[in-house]
C-alpha cells in the first residue's frame, strides 16, 4: 500500500504537523477521495481544541472538501457513483439513518451526525474515506478551490437565507461579512432581497458594495444597529453570521413585527434577548446547521447560475498551521483554502 500526507494536530490545542498514513480501501457504501482542496473553517477549532466530546488525537480536521473519486467501496456504484467523478463533502458528513430526526427525513439534525476531522479523518489531506451519502457532485466549470468553501460556508449561508421568512423584495440584512456573511451578502442579493450588510468600520463600506448589498451599516459609529435597521423599516430576516452574542443582540430591536432572527454564527456566550422582545412582535429566533449534500448541490448550482464564488486564498497542505493561524487572527480574506496539487 502507498501513503498519503496529512496535516494533523497531535494533542489538544497543538500545531499542524506533516505526517504520513497508509493508502487504506474504503468500506461498503464509502469512496476514497484524492482531495484537491479543503476550506478552513472557524469551526476546525471546535477538534482541534476537543471543543466537542470524542474528539480523538491526532486528529485530521478539514469540513470543506473537494476531490475526485478514485476507488469505490461494495455498493457506491450502485448509488450511481463512479471513478473519477468530481465531488465536495461538507459539514455533513453523513447520517446514521436510524435516529428519529433521520427517519423523519431530517438528516442534517441527525442525532449521530458524521462531521469530517470529527466521526473520521477530515480533508486536510491527500485522500479522505467517506460515506456516499456525504457526496454532492461538482458541477462542470466550477473550481475545486471555490466548490469546497459552498460544502460549508455556502450550503449555511444559502439554506438559511432560502428556508428563512423572507420573500423577494422583503429587507434581509447580514450581520458580518467575514468567511460567511461574504457569501450569505451575495446569496441574499441574487435571491432578491434588499440587503443590508452589517459590519465593524467604515472603510468596510466599499467592500458590502462590492458584494452586491444595497445598504450597509457600520455597527461603530455611535448610531445603534437597530436603530439604523428602524430607519430603513425594518428587516424581515437578519442572518447573524458573527459568532458575537453581544453583536446579535443588539440587532433584536430591528426586526419588524413577525421578524426573524436566523443564528449561523457560533458562540458560547448567551444572547442577551428578553420575551417581551419576542412576545409583542411575534418575532422569532432560531438556530440553522448547515445542510445536507443535496443542499450543497443545490448551492452549487445556484452559484453557477448567478456567477457567485467565495473569495480565497489559496496556500497549499504543507502550510496548514500558518493558514489555521491567519483564519483564527480574523486576517484571511476571507477563505482559507488549503491545496494538494
Amino acid at each position: 500500500m502507498s501513503s498519503y500526507k496529512v496535516a494533523q494536530v497531535p494533542t489538544k490545542g497543538g500545531p499542524f504537523e506533516i505526517a504520513e498514513r497508509e493508502m487504506s480501501q474504503p468500506g461498503p457504501g464509502h469512496v476514497r477521495i484524492a482531495v484537491e482542496a479543503c476550506g478552513v473553517c472557524h469551526s476546525d477549532a471546535f477538534f482541534v481544541n476537543a471543543g466537542v466530546p470524542g474528539v480523538r488525537f491526532p486528529v485530521v480536521p478539514g469540513h470543506e472538501i473537494a476531490g475526485r473519486i478514485e476507488a469505490l467501496g461494495e455498493g457506491a456504484r450502485e448509488k450511481g457513483w463512479q471513478l473519477g467523478d468530481r465531488v465536495a463533502v461538507g459539514w455533513f458528513g453523513g447520517s446514521c439513518g436510524h435516529c428519529t430526526p433521520c427517519r423523519q427525513g431530517d438528516f442534517i439534525v441527525c442525532e449521530n451526525l458524521k462531521v469530517p476531522g470529527w466521526a473520521y479523518d477530515g480533508g486536510f489531506a491527500e485522500e479522505v474515506i467517506a460515506p456516499v451519502d456525504a457526496l454532492a457532485r461538482i458541477p462542470s466549470g466550477l473550481d475545486a478551490s471555490d466548490a469546497g468553501p459552498m460544502a460549508c460556508a455556502g450550503v449555511t449561508t444559502f439554506n438559511g437565507l432560502r428556508r428563512s421568512s423572507a420573500r423577494p423584495g422583503d429587507t434581509v440584512a447580514v450581520l458580518g461579512i467575514g468567511g460567511l456573511g461574504h457569501l450569505a451578502v451575495k446569496y441574499a442579493v441574487a435571491m432578491g432581497f434588499e440587503t443590508v450588510a452589517i459590519a465593524r468600520g467604515a472603510e468596510k463600506a466599499d467592500l458590502a458594495k462590492q458584494l452586491g448589498a444595497h445598504h450597509y451599516v457600520d455597527s461603530t459609529s455611535g448610531t445603534p444597529v437597530a436603530d439604523a435597521l428602524r430607519s430603513l423599516g425594518g428587516v424581515k430576516v437578519l442572518l447573524a453570521t458573527a459568532g458575537n452574542s453581544a453583536a446579535v443582540t443588539e440587532t433584536v430591536e430591528g426586526l419588524t413585527h413577525r421578524g426573524e432572527l436566523v443564528v449561523i454564527g457560533a458562540a458560547n456566550e448567551p444572547l442577551g434577548i428578553t420575551p417581551a422582545q419576542l412576545l409583542m412582535s411575534g418575532r422569532v429566533v432560531r438556530g440553522h446547521p448547515s445542510g445536507t449534500a443535496q443542499d450543497v448541490a443545490d448551492t452549487m448550482a445556484f452559484s453557477m447560475l448567478h456567477g457567485i464564488r467565495p473569495m480565497t486564498e489559496i496556500v497549499p497542505l504543507d502550510q496548514a498551521d500558518e493558514a489555521y493561524q491567519k483564519m483564527l487572527s480574523g486576517g484571511a480574506r476571507f477563505r482559507m483554502v488549503l491545496t494538494t496539487t
